[in-house]
């Protein structure tokens, strides 16, 4: 502070001296300065040194023929650097702006007031706000009513209407096969909701309605067709699939464009397929293909644990209760095994 005070004094007073002398006594301050920058090739700077070139850069055009010490990119660094500080300084220094934010209090009880109150709408909510002393506009009640947490009895109660009516849906897909010869092969099966059971599959070269239609036969017999069937708007079907389909009294249940999830059950056991088999082998033509899935079904439905079904099997699976020795047996050539309990 004092070497820029020094600095200021010593300007102030050579504003009385005269031309010579002045021009004397700046040619020995270069020579100076030459010297120290021979000795120091980066002399440090502090800030108020800094801050003298800043504003000389602010108010002296021929500040650059002046200038020995640094170059003048230095300068204008220098002279950034400090406008991002003086505009930060102000915006911390300034108020916050926009709407007050709601209080957790009352967001709390916004939630607590839709979930026990399902029928109630943001006036009624506003209204009870009020007698509380809470001034909220209906506005914001609507805004944080959208954010309310979902009750889950709903969700459990729909869960609960699926699995009772689940024994009277299917579903039925294609899905394609890889063959060693670079053709592909067309994979249609049918299953069943309530456990997880195939109730019929196929291969073919050339998958057409009339060869799904036959299909279908043999999965429904007389008398064991479901309430609903499930598929998507492949062009495969065509309008013939679906007339078949309704008249044996079943409804059909259309999948949206492109939306494989509203077709889960199906989709899961194609996944379920590839990974624990298909990803596996090569088929080599549509004899092999089919012998490989008849025995990932029975696999399928006599031994593969499930998820879906608190961990056990399509066709019930007997828990091992003795506490005999393990013993390990290879499915599908090795790619999986059953473990049971030695009698």
């Amino acid at each position: 502070m004092f070497n820029l005070l020094f600095l200021w004094f010593g300007a102030l007073t050579r504003v009385f001296h005269s031309r010579r002398s002045l021009a004397l006594e700046n040619l020995a301050l270069r020579q100076q300065l030459a010297v120290l920058k021979r000795r120091r090739p980066r002399p440090m700077l502090g800030r108020f040194d800094k801050l003298f070139w800043v504003i000389a850069y602010r108010f002296w055009s021929a500040w650059k023929e002046a200038l020995i010490v640094v170059t003048p990119e230095t300068v204008v660094r220098w002279h950034r650097a400090g406008f991002q500080m003086y505009w930060r300084l102000i915006s911390k220094a300034r108020r916050q702006v926009g709407r007050r934010q709601t209080p957790k209090e009352v967001r709390e009880l916004i939630f607590r007031m839709v979930a026990e109150n399902p029928t109630w709408g943001a006036p009624r909510i506003r209204g009870e706000l009020l007698m509380l002393g809470f001034d909220v506009s209906e506005r914001t009640i609507s805004r944080w009513m959208k954010r309310a947490p979902r009750d889950p009895e709903p969700a459990k109660r729909w869960l609960a209407f699926l699995r009772n009516h689940r024994e009277a849906v299917a579903a039925m897909d294609f899905f394609t096969v890889p063959t060693i010869t670079f053709g592909v092969l067309y994979c249609f099966f049918v299953i069943s909701h309530d456990r997880r059971r195939i109730l019929h599959f196929n291969v073919t070269k050339h998958p057409t309605s009339l060869w799904t239609i036959q299909q279908l036969r043999e999965a429904f017999p007389f008398g064991a067709a479901p309430r609903f069937l499930i598929f998507d708007c492949d062009t495969k079907y065509g309008a013939e699939v679906p007339a078949t389909v309704r008249s044996m009294r079943i409804r059909c249940v259309r999948t949206s464009f492109q939306s494989p999830w509203q077709n889960g059950i199906a989709e899961g056991w194609i996944e379920s397929c590839r990974r624990d088999l298909l990803d596996n082998v090569i088929a080599l033509n549509r004899r092999h293909l089919r012998r490989l899935l008849a025995d990932y079904v029975g696999y399928y439905h006599d031994e593969r644990t499930h998820l879906g079904l608190e961990k056990g099997t399509p066709n019930g699976r007997i828990r091992a209760i003795a506490a005999g020795r393990v013993l390990s047996r290879a499915r599908l050539g090795g790619l999986h095994h059953r473990y049971d309990r030695a009698a």
